[in-house]
């Protein structure tokens, strides 16, 4: 591309709007063209300055670690400048970009800027003038969506607006793209400290209702077209990843789940404001109930999106179980001539193989996939509609179906809507069967690392028929103990999991009458549920499984010194005789053959025919 072709790109960015064409010209002589695919990681927090980009086009978020976790401070978009601290110090990065779409930039890498510095001095001084105001804007900006993590509103002395509801008038950020049903739900539900922007598929879910009930509410000519156009524009980029950060409630609060809705609303309503060219907070032109939440309630939308969010992500669940799964079994067919001892009540049973064991761990996941599938076909069908009660006041005549059409072609799911909208507004049996399937996995999930834990115990005085691979030091006081940390975390999330299905249960039961107002704390627990099982099972087969290898020579020496081989010799010899050859060989501390041969029960050749542990394993 041309340096002319790069300069008239550059000028339609914000971050360059007044410098001149001379100036736009130079800086389209230095900078590179770059493309980052989504989820590509810009910079980290803590890594050296080493360039800026100016954005073509996508988003990119930039993110705060806090007590290991990501925190979005704001999301960055066409127009904008990211990485411009490199202009003014050598600083380390006080946080991490990551792109949310695939985004084209121009870049400048820091030996250029000081090239820069030493040909167009004037240049450089412009850009710098021009980080230091995007700096501060963007604080202003973080301000206002860190609201609620411990910093007050306008902490930074920025600006801002006067909004007013049911109970008064309150000051908002003007950068703040929720506004001021939002603040109060900040302020009255200070609870987990894990806001809904933690949960970006609920976030997606609500867009995609709100998205579609613009366009169904359009196709009925309760909504003007110029309207709904520009609330389906805010939500598809919502969709797309943007204006997270601007999703502050509490994932924990009263009212049957209203805060979550009034802050997508309040930002879709402020985005299409933006995009409009209007101010933020001008509810004249879209208002967040009048046009936002037409023809919708809470009751109607809440659960709507909590149902895709969960199909969302079960969906990636039974991913990461089917890849756990295929771990299991391909580890069972590399451990497949290993025989061992299998055990029942931790008494040697009879001979198996380690590939069997670890097969059957492989196909006990799988079932559970079958059974998340069941589950999830439950949340494909939505009250939307049904509006307070399932009654459908305010909603028109044809909305639910035109909604539910919509809704089915924003999310490519082939969703139906349910034909008791009354009764689909009151249940929460889906959520409570979820649950239960949840419960299921972790158990389950939770006896393979008791198994694993077990196999591998030693390593001298345990079982140590398995080595996990080594991920850390085990203590801060015996040298050289090694720890099978991996299986034990996993037990703890399939514990907190378990306890979680008790808190849906007890809060699905609480539902009095035609609404459960106990939603939220059944939507955050089912979402952190399936996200922390599926963190579990990539870190399970990543850090344990692949690199688990087995001790074949401890596994044989063991099958070969149990009593419990003598299982094999009852159809041959009879069950009283090979209790007595078991109790004379294990007071005696003679082997089962030397006792056998002793007796005269069978000859040694007869011995070794019957007792091949190949043979009694069914792998010969």
């Amino acid at each position: 591309m041309t340096a002319a072709a790069v300069r008239d790109r550059l000028r339609r960015a914000q971050f360059l709007q007044g410098i001149t064409d001379s100036a736009l010209h130079q800086l389209a002589k230095l900078v590179t063209p770059k493309t980052f695919e989504c989820d590509d990681v810009l910079f980290h927090e803590g890594s050296p300055r080493e360039f800026m980009a100016i954005l073509e086009s996508g988003a990119v978020a930039i993110e705060k670690h806090q007590n290991g976790r990501p925190i979005r401070l704001v999301t960055l978009g066409a127009g904008e400048a990211l990485g411009e601290g490199v202009l003014l110090d050598d600083s380390p990065h006080g946080t991490s970009a990551r792109a949310v779409q695939r985004t084209e930039a121009y870049v400048l890498t820091a030996e250029q800027i000081r090239d820069m510095l030493k040909e167009y001095p004037a240049l450089y001084a412009t850009l710098v003038a021009k980080a230091a105001r995007a700096i501060s804007h963007r604080l202003a900006a973080t301000d206002a969506t860190l609201a609620g993590h411990g910093r007050l509103v306008g902490f930074t002395g920025a600006r801002v607006r006067r909004e007013h509801d049911l109970l008064g008038e309150r000051s908002v950020p003007d950068e703040a793209l929720y506004g001021v049903q939002t603040l109060r739900a900040l302020e009255n539900f200070p609870i987990t400290g894990i806001p809904l922007r933690e949960f970006p598929r609920l976030i997606e879910a609500l867009a995609s209702v709100k998205e579609a009930a613009a366009l169904a509410n359009a196709e009925l000519g309760l909504l003007e077209q110029p309207i709904a156009d520009v609330i389906a524009r805010a939500t598809q980029e919502i969709r797309a990843g943007r204006h997270h950060e601007h999703f502050v409630v509490d994932m924990i609060q009263g009212g049957a789940g209203t805060s979550s809705n009034m802050n997508a609303n309040e930002v879709i309503a402020n985005r299409a404001l933006e995009l409009l060219g209007r101010a933020r907070g001008d509810y004249q032109a879209v208002h967040p109930n009048n046009h936002v939440n037409l023809s919708q309630s809470t009751n109607d939308v809440y659960p709507t999106a909590v149902k895709l969010a969960l199909h969302s992500a079960i969906e990636e669940l039974r991913t990461a179980m089917r890849q756990l799964a295929d771990a299991f079994l391909r580890k069972g067919g590399e451990f497949a001539s290993f025989v061992k001892m299998g055990r029942t009540q931790l008494q040697d049973a009879v001979p198996m193989t380690l590939g069997q064991e670890f097969t059957a761990f492989g196909h006990t996941i799988l079932e559970d996939v079958d059974r998340l599938g069941e589950a999830q076909a439950l949340f494909r069908k939505i009250n939307m509609g049904a509006t307070a009660i399932g009654t459908g006041i305010n909603a028109p005549a044809g909305y639910a179906a035109a909604v539910c059409r919509h809704l089915s072609r924003v999310t490519g799911l082939s969703l139906i809507t349910a034909p008791d909208l009354v009764e689909a507004t009151a249940d929460t049996g889906a959520f409570v069967q979820l649950s239960g399937v949840l419960k299921r996995c972790a158990v389950k999930l939770s006896k393979i690392c008791n198994d694993l834990r077990l196999l591998s115990s030693g390593p001298r005085a345990g079982l140590g028929e398995i080595n996990l691979p080594p991920m850390q030091p085990g203590s801060s006081i015996m040298p050289g103990k090694v720890n099978p940390v991996i299986p034990e975390v996993v037990n703890q999330v399939c514990f907190d999991v378990i306890g979680g299905d008790v808190t849906v249960t007890l809060a699905a039961e609480a539902g009095q009458l035609q609404l459960n107002v106990l939603e939220p704390i059944i939507a955050y627990r089912l979402l952190q549920s399936l996200e922390t099982l599926k963190n579990s099972c990539v870190v399970l087969r990543q850090r344990c499984v692949d690199g688990t290898t087995a001790n074949p020579a401890r596994m044989r020496q063991l099958v070969e010194h149990s009593i419990r081989i003598v299982t094999a010799l009852v159809p041959v010899i009879g069950y009283e005789n090979a209790s007595a050859v078991a109790k004379e060989a294990l007071e005696s501390g003679r082997g089962v053959y030397d006792v056998v041969l002793t007796r005269g029960l069978l000859t040694r050749e007869q011995l070794d025919t019957i007792l091949d542990p190949d043979a009694m394993t069914g792998s010969a």
